[in-house]
């Protein structure tokens, strides 16, 4: 029942309180929500705040609603009834008189009307999009000092809403907003530094401002985070242990390129930004010395960069050399990576039978990512019969060792009852796990299960988060589910 319909008693509504102390509240609350805002506090994080001073003020909060409704003469009540509407708090949800409110406070100046509003015209929630309407409103929160207005107002330049796409600005923007403690910008600055975007790559100003938001809880940078220093990390302890300073490590090797270590050890570091400025050109020349001197682990990677063409041109032959190199000596990753150029054509001709054979040799040897490709191998019947008894178990071993394709393949097997009997909700839990990690396959198929009500309730708000997750990975499939979902939505 909608609770506006029933309009309590005058004498009901000053037996728990006086007016004049009902619009302090009612001005406290909105405090609270913007300054909450500005924290970077998740959404559900601030409705249960809200829920909490409420109910610590002991009003009634069907009172509230029917004094929000009669009270529209200031920009506070006004947005906090819009508030209401949006997330059903004592009222039945409605986005369209959400909308509503959120507009006339929003024209009122009132800030966190004109935050909600921003982003519902970005996403087309319950209106339709108008990037145009939406980057008004962003500068306008930002020329007040608004590190979640500065935040948006970046992020309209980092990917062109309502203006061109300029990254400079948005570095500029993120930067001012991180600056101000808010997480998501922290997180957003991160990414820049890790992806040389408006700023020079700096590898170890990404993991700074990653730091700075996993620090405020934000499981994203978290997640990014560990992924980043997992290899960084052995190498800094390491040091660590023997007591080193890490600059004294790089001035010697810099100055010591007699042996193959040396040499790849210092491409390695400037490859991850280990105490110098990330520089993938550098690291390959080092990379490409040290392999010259059959350096297995340079010679590995030098192999991933000529394939991604990372830090220097695609060069599909060269890769093939240098992994048939790998796999004479016996060395696991080698083999599999030897296995993936037999796989897909890369510096050879396709031959699934010896991809087969290579990807087995390794799997034995408890490599992960032999033992996903291999998987698939059994799943497709590429090279071999189709077993999904294999393909469940082989997902399953490399989904045990944290590689999050096979984490997502496992919940798929789950999903589908691949070798294994169906369990959507098993299901679930592998697609959110590896979703976290960023896997944009599994942020899809999460989505995907929010959306349709598959092992978990169905909650549209959470699908299209999680699509547009996906989405901003370049997932095409997202990207047109999302669409079609912002129409409706």
């Amino acid at each position: 029942m909608n609770i506006i319909e029933t309009e309590p008693t005058t004498n009901n509504i000053h037996e728990n309180i006086f007016e004049e102390d009902l619009s302090i509240v009612i001005n406290e609350l909105s405090k609270l929500y913007f300054k909450e805002l500005n924290e970077g506090k998740e959404s559900s994080v601030r409705k249960q705040h809200i829920l909490d001073f409420i109910k610590n003020y002991k009003i009634n909060l069907q009172e509230i609603i029917y004094w929000l409704s009669i009270n529209q003469h200031d920009s506070n009540s006004i947005h906090l009834l819009g508030y209401f509407y949006y997330y059903g708090i004592g009222i039945n949800l409605d986005v369209q008189k959400a909308i509503k409110f959120f507009k006339k406070a929003a024209e009122l100046g009132h800030d966190a009307a004109q935050y909600n509003l921003a982003n519902m015209y970005i996403d087309g929630v319950g209106v339709d999009k108008n990037y145009d309407k939406a980057f008004e409103l962003c500068e306008k929160l930002a020329g007040k000092g608004y590190s979640s207005g500065i935040n948006l107002l970046g992020y309209c330049y980092d990917i062109g809403i309502g203006t061109d796409v300029n990254a400079k600005v948005a570095f500029d923007f993120y930067l001012m907003a991180a600056n101000l403690k808010y997480k998501y910008a922290q997180y957003n600055l991160a990414l820049m530094y890790e992806k040389g975007k408006g700023i020079e790559k700096n590898m170890e100003q990404a993991i700074y401002w990653y730091k700075k938001s996993a620090e405020q809880e934000y499981h994203n940078a978290k997640k990014k985070l560990q992924k980043l220093l997992k290899k960084k990390q052995h190498i800094l302890d390491f040091i660590k242990n023997y007591k080193i300073n890490l600059q004294e490590i790089i001035y010697w090797l810099l100055n010591n390129q007699h042996n193959s270590n040396s040499i790849h050890l210092l491409g390695y570091f400037y490859y991850y930004g280990i105490g110098v400025n990330s520089d993938k050109q550098n690291a390959f020349e080092y990379f490409k010395k040290a392999a010259e001197l059959e350096h297995d682990a340079a010679q590995y990677n030098l192999a991933n960069m000529y394939i991604d063409g990372d830090g220097v041109d695609k060069n599909y032959d060269k890769a093939f050399k240098l992994c048939k190199k790998l796999a004479g000596k016996g060395c696991p990753s080698g083999i599999n990576l030897l296995g993936y150029c037999y796989d897909i054509g890369i510096g050879t001709d396709i031959d699934k039978e010896k991809a087969l054979e290579l990807y087995q040799k390794t799997a034995n040897l408890g490599n992960c990512l032999a033992q996903y490709n291999l998987a698939h191998m059994y799943k497709d019947g590429e090279g071999v019969e189709i077993d999904f008894d294999k393909t469940f178990e082989l997902f399953k071993k490399s989904a045990e060792k944290g590689y999050s394709d096979a984490i997502s393949m496992l919940g798929y097997c789950y999903n589908n009852g691949i070798g294994t009997i169906a369990d959507t909700q098993k299901a679930f839990e592998l697609y959110q796990e590896a979703a976290i990690l960023d896997n944009n396959c599994a942020q899809f198929n999460l989505a995907l299960m929010y959306e349709i009500g598959e092992g978990i309730e169905k909650n549209m708000k959470q699908a299209i988060y999680w699509y547009k997750k996906s989405a901003n990975q370049g997932n095409e499939d997202a990207q047109i589910r999302l669409e079609e979902l912002l129409k409706d939505f």
